[in-house]
Parts: C-alpha cells; sequence; structure tokens
C-alpha cells in the first residue's frame, strides 16, 4: 500500500521507557530538511516532561505552538476524546504541516493507535507513514528491556494484586512487532559483541523483514524515518500482538507519581538520590526538571533505572514558576511516600 498524497504523513514513534524517543524526535526536527513538522506527545502521568522538553527546542520549522500534549492517559484509549480533537487543531494550522510525528508514551501499545486512523473522522486525512520502534540498546545486550529488572522482579514478587506475568516484556514485544523500522539506541556505549547481541533480541520478535539501524545520541537521518509511505492503517492486522482480539487494554500494571521538592544546590547528588530510588524503591522511569540555588538555567534530569543524566536545557521564563518537580514511573504498588524521602534526602 502507498499513502495518497493528499493526506498528511504521520510517524508513530513508539519505544519502552526511557529508550530514547524524544531524543530522537528532537534531532529529527532539528534535521527535517525543511518539512514543516508538527508533534503530538503522549504522556504517561500529569506533567508533560517530553512535550517541554520539545517546545524549547527553538527550531522554526516546529514551532512551539505544533507541538501539542495528551497527557490522560494512552493515546490509543483515548482516541476520540483527545487524539482527533488534537489532529484537527494541527490540520487546521497555517501554514500546512508537511509531517506528523507522534510520540507515545512508554506504556502505550502501537497497534491500537494505528487501528484509530481507520476511523472516518481521520482516515480521509491523514495516513501512518511508518511506526518506528526504540529500543535500549545498553539494556538489550544485558538481557533485558528496561535498566533495572531484577528490581521489577523483586516489586512484583512482593505484590499479591499483580498477576505475574510479565507486562514490560509484552509491551517491548508488542511495540516491535507493529515496527516498520526498529532504533537502537546509545548504540555509542555498546562494543561489537553487545550491539550483536541488543540487534538479536530484537530480531528474535520480528515476524517481518524489518531494518535495524543503530543510532547514538538519536542522530539518525530524516531521510530513512520519514516519506515511507506505507500507509501502515491498511496492513495493521497482519501484525500479531499479545493483545490481539482484545476490545480494550489496562495500564493498571503501572503507577505514576508527581514528586515536587525545593530547589536543589547540587544536581550530582540529586542524581545519586535517582540512582538510589531506582535501586531501593522499584522506579523504573524518572523524569522531570530541577530548579538549582542561584542557576538562571532549568536543569533537565532523565533517568532509567538507576542510569541517570542531567544537563541545564534552558532559561527559566521571566513568567515562570521555578521548582523541582520529577515524574516517576514503576510497576504498581509504588511507595510515593519512600520517593519522595529517597529525593529529598
Amino acid at each position: 500500500m502507498t499513502a495518497s498524497a493528499d493526506r498528511v504523513p504521520c510517524t508513530v514513534v513508539t519505544g519502552f521507557l526511557g529508550a530514547g524517543k524524544t531524543t530522537l524526535i528532537r534531532n529529527l526536527i532539528e534535521n527535517a530538511n525543511g518539512r514543516r513538522i508538527a508533534i503530538i506527545v503522549n504522556e504517561f502521568g500529569d506533567v508533560g516532561i517530553d512535550g517541554e522538553i520539545l517546545k524549547g527546542c527553538g527550531i522554526e520549522n516546529c514551532p512551539e505552538e505544533n507541538v501539542l500534549e495528551l497527557a490522560n492517559g494512552c493515546i490509543c484509549c483515548t482516541v476520540a476524546d483527545d487524539f482527533v480533537p488534537a489532529l484537527d487543531q494541527i490540520l487546521a494550522r497555517e501554514p500546512k504541516v508537511d509531517h506528523i510525528l507522534i510520540e507515545t508514551s512508554g506504556l502505550a501499545l502501537p497497534k491500537p493507535l494505528v487501528q484509530a486512523f481507520q476511523w472516518p473522522a481521520i482516515k480521509g486525512r491523514v495516513t501512518v507513514d511508518g511506526v518506528v520502534a526504540v529500543v535500549d540498546g545498553p539494556a538489550l545486550a544485558d538481557g533485558r528491556v528496561a535498566a533495572d529488572m531484577d528490581a521489577l522482579a523483586a516489586q512484583r514478587a512482593a505484590d499479591e494484586t499483580l498477576d505475574h506475568d510479565d507486562p514490560v516484556e509484552e509491551v517491548f514485544e508488542d511495540q516491535v512487532a507493529c515496527a516498520d523500522l526498529v532504533i537502537l539506541s546509545k548504540n555509542d556505549l555498546l562494543d561489537e559483541n553487545q550491539a550483536g547481541r541488543a540487534r538479536a533480541a530484537v530480531e528474535r520478535h520480528l515476524a517481518r523483514a524489518v531494518k535495524i539501524v543503530p543510532a547514538a545520541n538519536g542522530k539518525v537521518d530524516a531521510s530513512v524515518l520519514l516519506g515511507l509511505g506505507l500507509a501502515v492503517e491498511d496492513d495493521i492486522e497482519n501484525r500479531r500482538t499479545h493483545h490481539d482480539g482484545m476490545l480494550d487494554h489496562e495500564h493498571d500494571d503501572f503507577d505514576t507519581h508527581v514528586i515536587e521538592l525545593p530547589a536543589i544546590s547540587d544536581p550530582d547528588a540529586l542524581a545519586r538520590r535517582v540512582t538510589a530510588a531506582a535501586e531501593n524503591a522499584g522506579v523504573l522511569r524518572l523524569k522531570g526538571f530541577a530548579h538549582v540555588e542561584g542557576k538562571p538555567m532549568r536543569l533537565l534530569v532523565q533517568a532509567v533505572g538507576p542510569r541517570v543524566s542531567h544537563y541545564y536545557d534552558r532559561a527559566w521564563g521571566p513568567d515562570e514558576a521555578k521548582g523541582t518537580r520529577l515524574v516517576v514511573i514503576g510497576l504498581k504498588g509504588l511507595d510515593r511516600e519512600a520517593i519522595e524521602k529517597t529525593l529529598a534526602a
């Protein structure tokens, strides 16, 4: 199938928590070869961190008003209430957008979202150019899909209310199963043997001929990712996943908390506390912003399990309330009080 020329192409970027989706999209819009880009960011939680990162990029072909955030849960579960109005808003923009990027939350299943492109209110106006799955190279090289699977397993074993099937593995497998292209992220952290193990871990879940592209710091040429013209919505039923046949799906295996803290004095000390929260409190993913005393710049903090990065991404706005707000995500049963105590220590 090929996309109709009068429909706006959309690329769905899926991938597990912390795999590198936002970094990939940031580099993509910086090198879009003149395309006018709009972005829909689906957050899992109450604070739109990924959307804020992209809004602050200052790139002319993707102005701030072209970045829309959907923070009411999984995008594939809120099509009528959230996704269709977001598309309406984007498609009404002048000048017209050339391409739409959709960053799903790390917990979202791409197949129901792609199926939504068959809706009458959507089908005649947009098409799925391709589905791109971003996977965490170092984690896969170590035989995991997340940074700290041992902590997740211990947490699940301690919670008798959970189904002990592994939802993390299922989400990962469903994302890869729908992909037209797989980006093996953080390839610069892998040696040749590790890269081979990571590729093999992905290939085990590929039922079709799908290319695996290694990437460092999210740098992939736009010509590789955009303009695939696959009209994926017309082929989505051929992509088999764990959740086929279900009329609905849940995300009850995951908890999200927003932690607000006072200004910090030492970014490195905060990073150490984030690592401790991942190791001792079962935090799977953390992202947010911090106010550093005496600094005019906003500190961006991101963590995947115990791996933490932080840097100053931009100056605080003149009317912007400075503060430290961190979103923590993990499997159901996260102890908010313990996490907050660890981060504030």
